[in-house]
This record gives structure tokens, C-alpha cells and sequence, in this order.
């Protein structure tokens, strides 16, 4: 069987996770393959509200077995808290995997994270600070500490202290903080080696055989395609391969294996942190969308900004990602506008523009250039065939398809599980 990539198309909390636990039950793994817990889903099941920030979305499946991929960077303490926490609530945790080879982030990780930033001042890139880019810094360096590292103590003191040899210079003679100790690095992850060993494994082999053996695989992204690191607003983007290329970095499957690239896409434009974002609405109907759609960071709790539809956005990336099909998540929240503006190019000086921008600076530049199209009043959260929507939200749909590069096979209505209309099936 051949396996599904599943990512966001804009700058991440699209409802990725809705679009995963959709999917879930037709599904055997459910891969993250990048990111760490600086990300989050939001999942409604049964009326019960669950927010993952480093698990899978496919834990809340029944006999799905999720997977932490090699592409992932692993907090140990937020992990084992956040499966404390809903296994409290009757989930089952015990299929989890980790990937031996996903990297872990060490205390001194979020230290350099959140030091660094706040010396940027003005500069910042509005990282979470929860140690993520550091983390990846030095995997991208070969000085970061693996999952399997700590299965030897000699390898993980070994590793922990070359780490810190340039770490505590920058710390002390930089930064004026306190230099990190080596021991207590090393002790508090060694604390989690018990509980972490059953998890560990080769989860590239385990998934080529599962593969192999007829079993479906949903490689799931963190963030999104506007906040890759090689194909996103750079340099306000996360610190990982968020696109489709990614899944199969992140997870050991070749893209051969891969058949079916499913992008999640908010009927309208959300941006966490800082950077550009054309659409973006710094007035009332901005507010109302934050307001009506609930735009808090699951992770942070930070609002996010909010804006109209960007169709170059969707078109960067269904070409960047080759996707199949567009998940189209929170059209609910625009009822009661009497026209909503979609973005279907830039004005850039004097020109004109329908595909993304090559350079920054001509991005932090572009002005949208908006086609109005007609409202509704009615509520469509009951909805559950394209019939069910009134004439203007079905014309807002098959509109936003003609700009965006791929069919939208998926409508979301509401933030539960049966608020859904499937017009193709995902599967």
C-alpha cells in the first residue's frame, strides 16, 4: 500500500489534526516527521476537546499505532507529561513509537532559545522558546544528542559535554547567564531512559515493512508549508522540512511511496509570530475572525493574526508539495460577511504578480489584490453534503478550487469530527 503525506498549505493551524483523526480510521500509522512541540492540534471527539502538541494525532484512533519520526525533535519531559495526561483520560498510549534517530531537546536547548531571542530586541523571529531551532542548529552541526544516545550514558555524557564546550562560552561571555552544568544535563535525561526504552525503534524499517505488509501510513507535518525552512517565508519560518519533501526525510520512506499528498487550507489566512503576511486584517473584521474562529495558539495561547484567503498562498503550495488534495477547514466561521474578499495576486510597485515572489523583499512588499465574492447568513455547521451549504457558500468553495491548483475533496464545518463534508473520498 502506498503511503499519504499530510501537511498545511498556509502557515500552520489549519486543523491538521481534524484532517488526521478523518483519516485515522482507515489508517494503521500515523507518522509526525517533523517539528517538536512548538506546534499543537486541536481534535474535537464525542463532544471531548484534545490538544497534542508533540504526539501524533493517530493516538486518539483505536488500533492505529503512532509513530515519532526521525525528522522530529523530542522534548522527553513534555513528552511523557502530555501521554500522563490524556492516558488520565482513557487514551491508550501504549502503540507509541519513537524513531531512535529523531534528535532530543536537552535543557540547555530552550535556555539558548529563549536567551537568543530576547537579545534579538526588535529582530526577533518569534519563536516559541521552547528550544526547537537550537535543537535542530545542532543536528544540522553533528553535536545533537539522539534518542538512542541515551540508551548509553557513556555516548550521552560524550555528547552532552562537547555540546556545552561552545554552548557555555556563549552563555557566559555573551549572554552573562550562568554556565549550564554537565551532570544535571545527563541526570535529568537519564531519568527518562526506563519509561523511553520500550518505545524506541527503527521506525524506517518498521514502516517499509508495514508498507511492504499492505498497511496504510499517514505521514502527518507540523507547521506548515509557509513556515519551511527551505520554502517558507525565510527567515520568520520554523526550523524543519514542513513540505511534502519532508515526510520522507522525517520518516525513512522514499518518495516513491508516496501516492496521495493531502494539504489542509483555512478559508481564510492565519500567521503565528512574525513575518509577512499579505492578507492580513489589522481592523474589526480581523478581530471577528479571531474572535468567531478561535485564533489562540494551542501551544502558546498567543492570538494569531488573521486575513483573508490568499490564493497565490494555496497555489506556492500546491506546486511545492504536489498536492492531491486540499482539506478546507473553518468555512463556518465566514458566515455573516456580505462579501468576502479573496486574494488572487500581489501588487507589487507597478506590476501585477499571481505567483509567490522570489525575493523577501518583494514579498514584504506585495499588497493583495482582492475579488470580492458574495456572503451568506445561514449556519452551515449542520451541514453534511455540498447541497446542505447555501448557493454562496458553495460558490466560495468552487471558487477558492479554480485559484488554488488542486480539487478540495474535504470541507470542514465545525470543529467536531462529523462536521465534515467529503466530496472525494481521501482514500
Amino acid at each position: 500500500m502506498p503511503a499519504i503525506a499530510l501537511l498545511g498549505a498556509q502557515w500552520g493551524d489549519e486543523g491538521k489534526g481534524k484532517a488526521t483523526d478523518l483519516l485515522g480510521e482507515h489508517v494503521d500509522f500515523v507518522v509526525k516527521f517533523n517539528g517538536g512541540n512548538n506546534a499543537g492540534h486541536t481534535i474535537v471527539v464525542d463532544g471531548e476537546t484534545y490538544a497534542l502538541h508533540l504526539l501524533p494525532a493517530g493516538v486518539l484512533t483505536p488500533g492505529v499505532t503512532p509513530v515519532i519520526g526521525n525528522g522530529v525533535v523530542v522534548d522527553l519531559g513534555v513528552l511523557f507529561g502530555e501521554i500522563d495526561a490524556i492516558t488520565a483520560r482513557g487514551v491508550d498510549c501504549s502503540r507509541l513509537v519513537v524513531s531512535a534517530n529523531a534528535h532530543v531537546i536537552t535543557p540547555y536547548h530552550v535556555l539558548m532559545d529563549k536567551v537568543a531571542e530576547r537579545f534579538l530586541g526588535e529582530s526577533k523571529i518569534g519563536t516559541t522558546g521552547r528550544g526547537i531551532g537550537p535543537a535542530y542548529a545542532d543536528k544540522m552541526s553533528r553535536i545533537g544528542v539522539r534518542v538512542q544516545d541515551l540508551l548509553d550514558e557513556k555516548i550521552l555524557r560524550q555528547k552532552v559535554e562537547g555540546a556545552l564546550v561552545g554552548k557555555n562560552q556563549v552563555l557566559v561571555k555573551v549572554y552573562n547567564r550562568k554556565a549550564v552544568s554537565i551532570d544535571e544535563v545527563v541526570d535529568e535525561l537519564l531519568g527518562y531512559v526506563e519509561r523511553l526504552r520500550p518505545m524506541v525503534a527503527d521506525t524506517s524499517l518498521l514502516l517499509s515493512k508495514a508498507l511492504d505488509d499492505g498497511k496504510v501510513v499517514l505521514l502527518e507535518a507540523g507547521q506548515a508549508t509557509m513556515l519551511d525552512v527551505d520554502h517558507g517565508t525565510y527567515p520568520f519560518v520554523t526550523s524543519s522540512s514542513a513540505t511534502a519533501g519532508g515526510a520522507c526525510t522525517g520518516s525513512g520512506i522514499p518518495p516513491t511511496r508516496i501516492d496521495r499528498v493531502v494539504a489542509v487550507i483555512k478559508a481564510y489566512a492565519t500567521r503565528v509570530g512574525s513575518g509577512p503576511m499579505p492578507t492580513e486584517l489589522l481592523d474589526a473584521d480581523g478581530e471577528k475572525l479571531r474572535t468567531i474562529g478561535g485564533e489562540f495558539g494551542v501551544t502558546t495561547g498567543r492570538p494569531r493574526r488573521c486575513g483573508w484567503y490568499d490564493g497565490v498562498v494555496a497555489r506556492y503550495a500546491a506546486r511545492v508539495n504536489g498536492v492531491t488534495d486540499f482539506v478546507l477547514t473553518k468555512l463556518d466561521v465566514l458566515t455573516g460577511w456580505e462579501q468576502i474578499p479573496v486574494c488572487t495576486g500581489y501588487r507589487i510597485g507597478e506590476r501585477v504578480v499571481d505567483e509567490m515572489p522570489m525575493t523577501q523583499t518583494e514579498y514584504h512588499h506585495a499588497e493583495p489584490v482582492y475579488e470580492m465574492l458574495p456572503g451568506w447568513d445561514e449556519d452551515i455547521s449542520g451541514a453534511r453534503v455540498l447541497e446542505d451549504l447555501p448557493k454562496q457558500a458553495r460558490a466560495y468553495v468552487e471558487a477558492l478550487e479554480a485559484m488554488s491548483g488542486a480539487p478540495i475533496s474535504v470541507v470542514g464545518v465545525g470543529p467536531g469530527r462529523e462536521q465534515t463534508i467529503v466530496l472525494r473520498p481521501l482514500i
